[in-house]
């Protein structure tokens, strides 16, 4: 249930379909990326819809990321890309949690707490040079002291900076790196994995035998595909109204009518990631299109409408007639970007065999649970 009548929609059908192709591309076992609360779709939902797809293995951003998943009752595998502070290591043994090892310093203070059994990936950088090493030596300490108190090291992983270009050579030289480390460590490890959304869609000869995949879930990628988008994001109109020529519209006054307008007002603002900067582009309304003038504020927005409409109309700010693609490169960003924005204050409805499986408030839903 919710309130206001703004609202992500969410296939959760399509995402399996989705998966289902990409496990089809790759033959590898795949690991379905849950961060950033399922890129602004949910993350437990998402994550069991990734599983029932046959996802061997879900990823998160943090510790708490994987904790929410936890909480939620989801037992599958799960791995932490982030780095995690050692002092957490009881933590991550309590909730059967894998974690990334990213230095020589990382592991010999987590060793100085009991890790008997602590699922661990070696973090190596090939050239991306955020977290992990690319040192050989240290990699086999590394292995070594881990090994030595008895973690696990089950796992070993890269990433690709530059899979979206295929043009891009940086990635051959960062997978010939990769293989190169792994059959000098000579480690029968369970994971190894290098690939993201586009490497397991176009670069075959990824060294690995698993993927991490995350926006290619929902439809989004660099390539043609078969794939197709499932997360919409909804608004309806809460006033309408006329207005002569010369009139201002919003803060700072930054429209003023041409001519008799009608100006819709929609319950959706950047406090819900909806950004200032969608001033001037354009919103789909029943086959028709409409302009956002005046400032974005803080809870609503104002829309220019081509005629009048009924309080109540469904607006569409993207989706079928208005592809994520096309927002983030009208705002001059990236998909992942316009999705992680969505806030928690958005309801969201999951679509599952064809109907409305389930309507999640987050807010008034955590609220409800704690009463």
């Amino acid at each position: 249930m919710f309130y206001r009548e703004s609202w992500v929609e969410v296939d959760l059908d399509q995402i399996k379909e989705n998966i289902r192709w990409l496990r089809r591309q790759t033959d590898r076992q795949f690991i379905a990326v849950i961060k950033a609360n399922g890129y602004g779709a949910g993350d437990g939902p998402v994550a069991r819809a990734a599983l029932e797809a046959g996802a061997a293995m879900l990823a998160v951003s943090s510790l708490d990321e994987a904790l929410s998943l936890r909480y939620q009752g989801i037992t599958a595998p799960i791995l932490i890309l982030g780095v995690v502070d050692p002092s957490q290591a009881e933590l991550l043994l309590r909730y059967d949690l894998a974690v990334p090892a990213v230095s020589l310093d990382w592991v010999k203070e987590l060793v100085q707490v009991p890790v008997k059994g602590l699922r661990v990936h070696l973090k190596v950088d090939t050239g991306m040079h955020r977290i992990g090493t690319g040192n050989l030596d240290e990699l086999r300490a590394m292995l070594t002291l881990l090994q030595e108190n008895g973690a696990l090291v089950e796992g070993i992983f890269t990433h690709f900076a530059c899979s979206d270009n295929p043009d891009n050579g940086m990635t051959d030289d960062q997978a010939a790196r990769f293989e190169h480390l792994v059959q000098a460590l000579d480690t029968p490890f369970r994971w190894v994995h290098s690939s993201n959304s586009d490497a397991a869609v176009h670069y075959p000869k990824a060294p690995g035998n698993a993927v991490r995949c995350g926006l290619a879930m929902f439809g989004v990628t660099s390539y043609a595909t078969a794939l197709k988008p499932c997360v919409s994001l909804y608004s309806r109109l809460v006033y309408v109204k006329a207005l002569p020529a010369g009139q201002p519209v919003g803060y700072g006054a930054t429209y003023t009518t041409q001519k008799e307008e009608w100006i819709g007002t929609l319950p959706i603002g950047y406090a819900d990631g909806w950004i200032r900067k969608h001033q001037g582009r354009q919103c789909w309304i029943e086959g028709e299109t409409g302009d956002f003038v005046g400032r974005i504020c803080m809870d609503q927005a104002m829309i220019r409408l081509p005629h009048a409409f009924p309080v109540g109309t469904k607006v569409e700010l993207f989706g079928p007639h208005l592809p994520l693609e096309q927002v983030a490169q009208e705002l001059g960003t990236i998909p992942y970007e316009v999705l992680t924005l969505l806030s928690d204050r958005l309801a969201k409805v999951y679509i599952e065999d064809g109907r409305i499986r389930e309507v999640a408030n987050p807010r008034l839903d955590r609220l409800m649970q704690e009463q």
